[in-house]
Parts: structure tokens; sequence; C-alpha cells
């Protein structure tokens, strides 16, 4: 148990692959399921998640950078396609090409830089191509499409496989810039593959495959989905959760009279009420604007987060819990199947991938394979 004593992060690896396998049969006949796994795949352990995907069949990851995908290359050898989602710097193109990586690259410059080092060096080096359809964010303006799709040798010489745009609002299934978006990447396609017959699309990310079998194409780019996130919010969560995380208690105190707590003194608590103090704080990822908003979880009961969070701990109001409860209170759980990802990112004012993203890693990990 003294493994355990910065606090015990469980991480379900069968559940994000049976989530991975749920969105796989929501996908139109045809459509590829891919797994976006950066960001040490949402903070989970890639080295851990990964395996567990690709045992499910996915052979397409995404990732943001190349580090993070010359070190997936080194997992799973030349069995699988990795994408760089946010391309490739000038000068480390030979080290992309190398490393089997396929950069997604969003201007003419960089195409012209990626032709010219697989024709230097006599190599093949597949790329994707991504087109800004209205996030106006990463990808190719229409201007610029518009002139590679007239730069004919520059098509010839470029090894595109993939054709990727992303959705902005993919999460309110009713905004009218889905369906604006859908008909600029779906003409943008047209055009490509006119030209490049053997072009795939993608387009949609996790809540992207919730708006329909229109916006699915040849690969699908879910992330958030995978990891239990909710991806129709506002309604009832179609994905299983996938992570636990429990803090160990240092001291549980009696307040005697009304006392505030916390630094800056912005809550108080009453008197007759009792306390516990958390291992574990802000620089473990328990967001600090959960602090008088978020609680805990201990026998079937939430117990309150009172005062701001510090660096190292949080404090629960426990005064809910029997005498006995508190006795034997040893731990207190921050996220679990009862108080989910999407909801402490409510408490939090953010979103779920920021809430997984910030966990810590002073954290014993545990991984739970079925």
């Amino acid at each position: 148990m003294n493994d355990f004593r910065e606090g015990l992060l469980s991480i379900n690896l069968q559940s994000i692959a049976d989530n991975y396998l749920d969105l796989t049969k929501r996908l139109a006949a045809g459509t590829r399921c891919g797994a976006v796994v950066k960001a040490d795949a949402y903070g989970l352990g890639m080295n851990q998640v990964v395996p567990a995907l690709y045992r499910q069949g996915c052979r397409d990851f995404f990732v943001a950078t190349q580090t993070e995908g010359e070190r997936l290359r080194k997992e799973l050898g030349d069995s699988v396609r990795i994408v760089i989602l946010t391309g490739v710097r000038t000068g480390a193109e030979l080290e992309c090409v190398r490393a089997g990586l396929m950069p997604t690259l969003f201007t003419l410059e960089q195409l012209r830089n990626w032709v010219d080092i697989s024709v230097s060096e006599g190599i093949k080096a597949p790329c994707a191509l991504k087109i800004d359809s209205g996030m106006t964010r990463l990808g190719m303006s229409p201007e610029e499409f518009d002139l590679l799709l007239r730069d004919s040798q520059l098509l010839r010489s470029a090894d595109i496989r993939i054709l990727l745009s992303h959705l902005a609002c993919a999460d309110e299934p009713q905004h009218p810039q889905n369906n604006i978006q859908l008909r600029s990447f779906k003409a943008a396609g047209e055009r490509l593959r006119a030209l490049c017959p053997e072009v795939q699309l993608s387009l949609a990310n996790s809540s992207g495959i919730f708006l329909g079998e229109e916006y699915h194409f040849d690969i699908a780019r879910p992330g958030s989905a995978l990891y239990g996130v909710n991806p129709i919010p506002g309604a009832t969560n179609p994905m299983r959760s996938a992570v636990a995380l429990s803090l160990p208690i240092v001291q549980k105190r009696f307040v005697s009279r009304e006392q505030w707590v916390g630094y800056g003194a912005t809550q108080q608590i009453a008197a007759g009420s009792w306390l516990a103090v958390a291992r574990g704080g802000y620089a473990d990822g328990i967001i600090r604007a959960q602090g008088g908003r978020g609680c805990g979880w201990a026998y079937g009961r939430q117990l309150p987060i009172i005062g701001r969070i510090s660096m190292d701990s949080t404090t629960f109001d426990i005064s809910a819990l029997s005498q006995e409860e508190r006795e034997s209170l040893q731990s207190i759980e921050i996220l679990n199947k009862d108080l989910t990802v999407d909801e402490v990112a409510e408490y939090a004012g953010t979103i779920g991938y920021e809430v997984l993203t910030s966990l810590g890693h002073r954290y014993f990990r545990r991984y739970i394979k079925s």
C-alpha cells in the first residue's frame, strides 16, 4: 500500500478498448476507425493505451508531435500508420521520413519542402494535407488550396495519402457550422480526388462520429470519447468511464467553532463540522477552480471541496459521514463512475479534455486490463 501514498489513479484499458469497438460499430461501412493518442494518450499513458487499442484492430494513430510519433513507432514498429497532426518543423523533414511518420502539412511551402526532401533523397515520403474548412486554425486556406490544385507537377510529386479537416462545433449537433464545414470539405475532397484518386478523406472527431454517416468519410479520428469523455454533451454518455482517482487522507479534524478554510479565507465552515485534508492539489491536476464548487466521493456520498485547492492538498467537508465512516475513512475519490470526468469539468468550468490531460505524475498508476 505504500505505493498509494501519493494517490491512486486507476486506468481501465478494457473500457478504452470497449469504447474503441463501440465507436467502430457506429461508423459507416468502409470507414476505418483511427485513434488520437496525443498528449500521452490524453494523459493516461501512451505506452499502455496504444497496445490496448492495437489489440482491438486500430492501425491508424494520430499524435501531435514528431517526438510522440517516434516514441509510438518504437512501440509498435512498422505495422501502423502514424500521422502527426501539427506537421513537421523546417529542417526536421528527413528525420520524420526516416522515422516512418506522416506529417500533416497545411501550407504550400511545407508541401514543397517535403517534396524536395523526398526527391533529393530518392525516398518515399507520404504525407497528409489539412485544409481549413471553417475553423480558422491549422489548415490550408481555400485560396492556397486552389493554387495547389493548379500545380500539377507538385501534385504528382507529393505523395498525399490523407486529406483532413477539423470540425469546430461537432459537440453542438444543431450548430449550422457543422453543415457548412461538411459541404466545404466534401467539395475540396472531390476536387482533390479528381487529380489524386487514392487520397483518403478524414473529418470526424469523437463528436463528429455522432453527427451521422455523411461526416465519416474514409477515416474517423476519435480521441476524447475513447477515454470516457461524453461526445454528445447534454445527452446520456454512450462511452464507458475509463479513469478513477482516489486521494489519501492525511488529516481529519473537528471544527469546534466557525472557521475560515484555506488560502484567501474565501469560505467558512460551521461549528461542529468535520474536515478531511487529502494529499493532492493543483500540482496533481486537481483543477484549482473546483475550490468551493467541486466535490469528492466516499461511502456513496458527495463530499464538498471547501476553500481553495492548494498545490499539494485539497480539503473536504466530511460532516455528512457517520462517526464510524469518518473513523474508517482513508481516502476520497475524485473521479469514479459516479463522479465522471465531465462532471468534474463542469465544476471546474472547463472540459473533460483538460481534466484528463492535467492528471499528475505523482500518483501511483494502476492499469486494469479486464
